[in-house]
């Protein structure tokens, strides 16, 4: 085979697997954010239940039900 198509298949395959590279990096970073984005919401969630009075919380289960 001709040393330049050597060359082009190359360039080629190189520029495949630096978009495949960026997208696996760009995956992995969306996940981690939603990992700690659903982290945040719950220990919110949690401080705010902690807050809130048993007694209230006990009133409106009864209203409720």
């Amino acid at each position: 085979m001709h040393p330049e198509a050597h060359l082009a298949l190359y360039r080629v395959h190189n520029t495949e697997l630096r978009f495949h590279t960026e997208s696996l990096r760009l995956a992995r970073r969306t996940a981690r954010r939603q990992e700690l984005r659903s982290k945040l919401g719950w220990t919110l969630i949690e401080c705010g239940l902690r807050l809130v009075p048993a007694r209230v919380g006990q009133a409106h289960a009864a209203r409720t039900a």
